[in-house]
């Protein structure tokens, strides 16, 4: 009922708040003798750490995962999998001065409303910073599906504002701050970050993510559609507004002729449908866009209401991110290997013996 569950055979459950002693997971459904470490957690944490670079919150925290259970000698047994991340630089009173005060935007007057109190220390439940237990648990994801299927999913900041931007080169996305697949554009978007941080605002961003060598046959025709799983999946992040796959909201304006991605022997001509139909992965590439919203916690003076339901006005200061979006690639990663091993497993549950006698064009 409190929602803090996603997937069904391999089951995340989260815990934590922004500001608490601690952030963490439960995976469970996780087969047993994957080869597990912390490390092997630890590398996809770092993509998303707060204070590593200019252009995000300067919040220092290592985020080092403990494995708690389900794993031993190096193994997971099968059981589940408990992960532990401790914060240790919570500076809850930034929040001091607006802990009356709702911050236009952001979740502080609905959570209010639904429970009768809130916990104003950085947004509670409702911030960013949960989003560390999920990158864990998707880590553990990533490398099942990577040794079991040679799956790979990797993403890139394709919009921030109005600049645009395209996948030039994907590996590049790794090496800079913004995760832009394209480095002539990073000084760019040095310049446009730093402008955005003098003036106390922020922008919006889009995050595009490509999942390669998912096998056919993922998902369900109805209720358990793969892509539906995944918007679901993507709804759950903080800040996230839109989920488009493949062509997204362009295919209104596309003719029938245009969008279909027609079949040759050596695979399909087109991928417009980005990597499903008819809820089902077709075996193509998996390709998703996140589309996020600015934060609500900027120096830009705002009206608001306070407890009470008088007006006031709202200055948010402390650490922010201008452009949440920055961050949210390793985060829109792991939702997306979180459901892929979720509905392989479930696929193979249903439909392991189950041998087509159709080729694979896509192999």
């Amino acid at each position: 009922m409190s929602g803090n569950t996603i997937g069904r055979l391999f089951c995340v459950t989260t815990f934590g708040e922004s500001h608490g002693p601690a952030l963490g997971a439960v995976v469970d459904g996780c087969p047993p003798g994957l080869a597990l470490v912390e490390q092997d957690i630890q590398a996809d944490l770092e993509l998303r750490r707060t204070g590593t670079s200019r252009h995000t919150s300067q919040r220092q925290e290592p985020d080092r995962v403990r494995i708690l259970s389900g794993v031993f000698e190096g193994r997971t047994t099968g059981t589940a999998i408990g992960l532990l991340v401790e914060n240790t630089d919570a500076r809850s009173r930034d929040y001091d001065r607006i802990k009356d005060r709702f911050r236009p935007g952001h979740a502080d007057y609905a959570y209010q409303q639904k429970y009768g109190f809130r916990d104003h220390r950085g947004g509670g439940r409702s911030s960013a910073r949960i989003t560390v237990a999920t990158v864990a648990a998707g880590a553990i994801a990533r490398k099942y599906l990577r040794e079991k299927l040679g799956l790979e999913v990797a993403g890139w900041l394709s919009q921030a504002g109005p600049h645009r931007l395209d996948c030039v080169d994907l590996a590049s996305a790794r090496g800079n701050p913004f995760f832009c697949a394209d480095p002539s554009k990073v000084p760019m978007l040095e310049e446009y970050l730093w402008q955005l941080r003098r003036e106390g605002d922020s922008i919006g961003a889009k995050v595009s993510v490509r999942a390669t060598r998912v096998p056919p046959g993922l998902g369900e025709p109805m209720f358990d559609r793969l892509d539906a799983d995944i918007a679901y999946a993507m709804m759950g992040i903080n800040a996230a507004k839109a989920v488009e796959i493949g062509d997204g909201v362009a295919v209104a304006a596309q003719r029938g002729s245009e969008h279909r991605d027609e079949l040759t022997p050596s695979g399909f001509a087109a991928n417009h449908s980005g990597g499903t139909l008819g809820g089902i992965s077709s075996g193509q590439d998996l390709i998703v866009h996140v589309s996020f919203k600015p934060t609500s916690s900027i120096q830009v003076p705002g009206r608001t209401v306070d407890v009470a339901g008088q007006a006031a006005e709202i200055v948010t200061t402390g650490r922010h991110d201008p452009c949440v979006g920055l961050r949210a690639v390793p985060i829109v990663e792991a939702m997306l290997l979180i459901v892929l091993m979720d509905h392989f497993l479930r696929h193979r549950g249903q439909c392991a013996d189950v041998v087509s006698p159709t080729p694979d064009i896509t192999r």
